[in-house]
C-alpha cells in the first residue's frame, strides 16, 4: 500500500492550490479528481480575478481585502493567463445613486493599497472609447481596474506545479470510500479503466466542490449536520457587442450586477445568473430563464440587441456556498470556509466550503495551517512569491516575450505565437521545440490548434478527450466548425489506442 501525508479529493482550482502548496512544503501529497481537471466549477466561473466590488455592500471588507491582495500576487505569478483589465460602470440613478459608487470605488481603490493597477475614476461615457456600444442615455460612468483569468488553464498549471513539486496527480480517479485505521486513512480508488487500489494518507483534504457534502457522507460516512446551499452561475457568448477591450459591469433591476466583456475576439461573454438547487448537484446547463435573463441584461445597456437564437455558447457552474441564513443567492457570502473533522489522535479531514478562484492561493495556505497538528513536518508557507509554470516572462512581461518568440521563430504566425504565449507562457518554447514552420506542428485542426500542441496537451497536462482540449486548455471549439472538433476527437481516440497497444 502506497503512504501519503495529504490525500486531495477534487481537482478543480482549489484542491490543486492544496496539493501544490503542501507539496512545496515537503510533504508527499496524492491529487486525485473524478473527472478531468477544473472540469466543473473552476472552468466555469466569470473569469475574473477582482476584490468583488460588489461585496462591499455586504460589508465583506475582509473578503474583498484579501481578495484584491491575492489579485496584486496572481498578476506577478501568473502573467501570461492573467491580465488587466479596466472594468465600466454606467450609472443608472434610479438604481445607485452617483455618491455610493463613488464612495464604494473609493473604499474599493483603499482596500487594494494597490501598486500594479490604476485607481477609478469617473468618464464621461458620450465622449471617451468607454462608452462604445451604449445606448446614448448611458452619458455618465465610472471606471476602475480588475483582471481577467483563463480559469481552466490555471487549474492546470497549478496541477502541473504540484506534480512538479512531486505531488502525483490522478485525473479520471475516483476515491470510492475511505476508512480510519491506525491514525490513519484508508482510502479505495477507482481508476477510468475499472481498476482499485488502496493507499493510506495522515489527512483528507475534501475539495469536491458541489459533492463536498456527499463525499463526506457517502466515501467517509462522516455526519453532516451543516447547512450547503447550491448556487447555479450561468454564462452566454455572443457575437461582439462593441469595440474596445475594456469589460462593463451592469446594474440589473434586481440590484444584482452583470458583467459583460470582449471574449476570444470575436465574441462577447455575459454572466453570471443567482439560481438557488435544490437536491443533489448534477451535470447543469444555462436554462431558457437564465439566457433571457441575461440578454435582457444587456439589451437594457446597448444599442445592438441580441436575442436568444444569437447564443453561441453557454456553460455554467454550481458554487458550493456554506449555508449562512441568507434567502437571496445572491447575498450568500463567497467567503470560504473550512472546516475539520478529527481529533489530535484521529485522521482528519478537511472539507472546503465556498470560494472565489481568486483567493484560492491563500484558501490553501489557510488549509494547511489547520492541518499543522497532523503534518508537523511540513514546512512554511512559500506560495506568495513564486510564479506558476511559464510565468517566468521576459523582462518587460507579455507584450516583449510574444515579440521575443516572432524573432526566434520567424517562420510561424504572430498570431499562433501570440496564442501560444498566452496559454504556455516560457513553456510555449517546450511546446514548439525546434519548429520553424507550420508543417513542423503536425496536422492543422484549425483555429490556432495544431497536433504538437495537442500532443504536449496530452504528455504535460493531462488532456485526454477533445473537450479537455478544445473547451478547457483551449477555446478553440468555439472558432471551429463541428467536422474540425470532430478531427480532434479522431485524432486523440487513434493516439489513446496506440499508447494502449504499447
Amino acid at each position: 500500500m502506497e503512504h501519503y501525508d495529504l490525500l486531495v479529493v477534487g481537482g478543480g482550482i482549489n484542491g490543486a492550490g492544496i496539493a501544490r502548496d503542501a507539496a512545496g512544503r515537503g510533504l508527499k501529497v496524492l491529487l486525485v479528481e473524478r473527472d478531468d481537471l477544473g472540469s466543473s466549477t473552476s472552468s466555469a466561473s466569470s473569469k475574473l480575478i477582482h476584490g468583488g466590488l460588489r461585496y462591499l455592500e455586504h460589508y465583506e471588507f475582509r473578503l474583498v481585502a484579501e481578495a484584491l491582495a491575492e489579485r496584486e500576487i496572481l498578476l506577478h505569478s501568473a502573467p501570461h493567463i492573467v491580465r488587466p483589465m479596466r472594468f465600466v460602470m454606467p450609472h443608472v440613478p434610479q438604481l445607485r445613486p452617483a455618491w455610493m459608487i463613488r464612495a464604494g470605488l473609493l473604499l474599493y481603490d483603499y482596500l487594494a493599497r494597490r501598486n500594479t493597477l490604476p485607481g477609478s475614476r469617473a468618464v464621461d461615457l458620450r465622449t471617451s472609447p468607454y462608452g462604445a456600444g451604449l445606448k446614448p442615455e448611458f452619458g455618465r460612468g465610472f471606471v476602475y481596474a480588475d483582471c481577467w483569468v483563463d480559469d481552466a488553464r490555471l487549474v492546470v498549471l497549478t496541477a502541473r506545479a504540484a506534480a512538479g513539486l512531486g505531488a502525483t496527480v490522478l485525473p479520471r480517479t475516483i476515491c470510492t470510500a475511505a476508512r480510519r485505521a491506525n491514525g490513519t486513512w484508508s482510502a479505495t480508488l477507482r481508476a477510468a479503466d475499472g481498476s482499485h487500489r488502496e493507499v493510506a494518507a495522515r489527512a483528507i483534504a475534501n475539495v469536491t466542490g458541489p459533492w463536498v457534502r456527499q463525499f463526506l457522507a457517502e466515501a467517509l460516512a462522516e455526519q453532516t449536520s451543516f447547512g450547503l446551499k447550491l448556487v447555479k452561475g450561468s454564462h452566454i457568448v455572443v457575437p461582439r457587442l462593441y469595440d474596445g477591450d475594456h469589460a462593463y459591469i451592469l446594474q440589473n433591476d434586481d440590484r444584482r450586477v452583470v458583467f459583460v466583456y470582449t471574449y476570444e475576439h470575436r465574441y462577447t461573454l455575459i454572466g453570471t445568473t443567482d439560481v438557488e438547487l435544490a437536491g443533489e448537484p448534477a451535470p447543469c446547463a444555462a436554462s431558457p430563464e437564465e439566457v433571457h435573463y441575461l440578454c435582457r441584461a444587456a439589451n437594457r445597456y446597448f444599442t445592438r440587441q441580441i436575442k436568444e437564437t444569437d447564443v453561441a455558447w453557454s456553460f455554467c457552474g454550481i458554487r458550493p456556498l456554506y449555508d449562512d441564513g441568507s434567502a437571496d443567492p445572491s447575498a450568500i457570502t463567497r467567503d470560504y470556509m473550512l472546516r475539520v473533522d478529527g481529533s489530535p489522535g484521529q485522521a482528519p479531514v478537511l472539507s472546503v466550503f465556498g470560494g472565489k478562484i481568486t483567493t484560492y492561493r491563500r484558501l490553501a495556505e489557510e488549509a494547511l495551517a489547520k492541518l499543522a497538528p497532523w503534518l508537523p513536518a511540513a514546512r512554511g508557507a512559500w506560495t506568495s512569491s513564486v510564479t506558476l509554470p511559464g510565468g517566468d516572462l521576459a523582462e518587460g512581461g507579455l507584450a516583449t516575450w510574444e515579440a521575443q518568440l516572432r524573432e526566434r521563430y520567424p517562420g510561424l504566425p504572430g498570431q499562433l505565437l501570440s496564442a501560444l504565449a498566452r496559454r504556455h507562457g516560457a513553456f510555449a518554447i517546450e511546446v514548439l521545440g525546434s519548429a520553424q514552420g507550420v508543417d513542423a506542428l503536425g496536422e492543422d485542426f484549425g483555429a490556432g490548434l495544431y497536433a504538437r500542441e495537442v500532443d504536449y496537451m496530452v504528455e504535460r497536462e493531462w488532456a485526454r478527450t477533445a473537450e479537455d482540449v478544445l473547451w478547457r486548455r483551449t477555446k478553440a471549439g468555439l472558432h471551429m466548425r463541428p467536422e474540425q472538433r470532430e478531427a480532434v476527437a479522431r485524432y486523440l481516440a487513434q493516439r489513446a489506442r496506440q499508447g494502449a497497444m504499447r
